[in-house]
């Protein structure tokens, strides 16, 4: 098994120790785990900074990979909160730093949180779901620098209504950006622990990038505590298998490699 989303204390919102973690991995069985610490630039809450120092973070991988060789691979993320008017930050703080495997994701919306609900005040749901699919659009036409967009629909996770729209329309104008220029999704399968009925993406959203052309596709829990690692993971190794996916990729360098899910 492949664990590509989950953080430690080098992320905000996280305590746990990063060996803490590594551990749980290894007691879980899995081969290959990706830590993906927050950098959340200009991030709405100013009791959180979503930022880690990068020299600390890459002595601590070096030290855990020395020390739990043979056991577990333990790759170098970072998952990096996007917004229009930071694109050009992140570029030059990438071309600073080396990772991996890099996830763009869209915390933050209109420069309001998605996590207090503050975008859905004074919008209708689907004013501001609409609002998130359009930046997260722009975003990915005017930036380049990374490996997967992660949890593409998370503004589903914080919506106070289900909608009947599923938004297809701009979801498939972004895949039809991403895929050509080799980039990926992952499935998160945080989406089932807070209650959902499926993984981030939903299972229609993982059809459609499918539909699109979609071949790169990582499997991440996004675990903050050593329990939630590899969650629901044969349940959504056999979704993928069922929409007609045959690889999960994993990144070094920030180059893929895939891995048939039949031998997993």
């Amino acid at each position: 098994m492949f664990d590509y989303h989950m953080h430690s204390s080098f992320s905000g919102d996280c305590t746990v120790d990063m060996e803490e973690m590594v551990k749980g991995a290894i007691a879980k069985g899995v081969s290959e785990i990706c830590f993906t610490e927050h950098i959340d630039y200009d991030y709405p809450d100013d009791s959180i900074e979503f930022d880690f120092d990068k020299q600390k973070y890459d002595e601590r991988i070096i030290e855990l990979r020395r020390k739990y060789e043979g056991q577990i691979r333990i790759k170098k993320g970072v998952e990096i909160g996007v917004q229009p008017h930071l694109l050009e930050r992140y570029d030059g703080m990438l071309k600073e730093e080396s990772f991996d495997f890099i996830i763009c994701s869209m915390h933050t919306v209109d420069r309001k949180g998605l996590h207090y609900g503050d975008l859905f005040k004074g919008s209708t749901v689907e004013e501001a779901s609409l609002k998130y699919y359009n930046e997260l659009l722009h975003c990915v036409k005017n930036f380049t620098n990374y490996s997967i967009l992660g949890h593409v629909d998370l503004i589903k996770r914080y919506a106070p209504e289900v909608l009947e729209n599923d938004f297809h329309d701009v979801l498939r104008e972004i895949f039809n950006v991403i895929i050509p220029a080799g980039k990926g999704i992952e499935l998160n399968t945080s989406g089932v622990r807070y209650g959902l009925p499926n993984g981030l993406p939903s299972d229609d959203v993982l059809k459609l990038y499918k539909e699109c052309g979609g071949e790169i596709i990582t499997l991440g829990s996004d675990a903050h505590k050593p329990e939630q690692i590899a969650f629901d993971f044969k349940e959504s190794l056999e979704l993928l298998q069922s929409i007609g996916f045959r690889y999960i990729a994993t990144f070094e360098g920030l180059k893929p490699t895939f891995h048939s899910i039949d031998r997993l």
